[in-house]
């Protein structure tokens, strides 16, 4: 395939309408424009938004910041609550069963936030450079 080859599918593009030649073109004339007013004359069109002098959509609401969507499937554990959870090998199905992380939660990763002791492993569940050393030294593995 070369860039020069490259075409739209056939049926996706149309002829477009030649605006202003004839009343038999169904378009000539006002072209299409109506009569008198801004809209109809050339160069004559306002800014997107604006809204004849009046406080805009945009302006009129207030500013409310950025929430991402994903963050809610996205969730940290720590070390000290992998502490305290019974099961030696632990994935994100036990993390929802024992009620670390809530029902739609997709990606889990573990932080080191206080310390752990006995050896765990970790299946499908990130974590942070140093609660991976924490559980190392624990004895512990991740399997990712």
């Amino acid at each position: 395939m070369y860039l020069n080859t490259i075409q739209p599918a056939e049926g996706a593009t149309h002829i477009k309408r030649r605006i202003g030649r004839g009343i038999g073109s169904g378009l000539g004339k006002t072209g299409g424009r109506g009569h008198k007013g801004q809209k109809s004359r050339s160069g004559g069109f306002h800014k997107v938004g604006f809204e004849g002098g009046q406080m805009p959509l945009q302006r009129r609401l207030p500013k409310r910041g950025f929430k991402s969507l994903s963050s809610a499937n996205n969730v940290e554990v720590r070390l000290s609550e992998l502490a305290l959870v019974a099961v030696n090998e632990i994935d994100l199905l036990v993390l929802k069963q024992l009620g670390l992380v809530g029902a739609n939660v997709l990606n889990v990763k573990v932080i080191a936030s206080g310390s752990i002791e006995k050896a765990i492993i970790l299946k499908g569940i990130k974590a942070t450079k140093g609660a991976r050393a924490a559980i190392e030294v624990a004895g512990g593995k991740i399997e990712e």
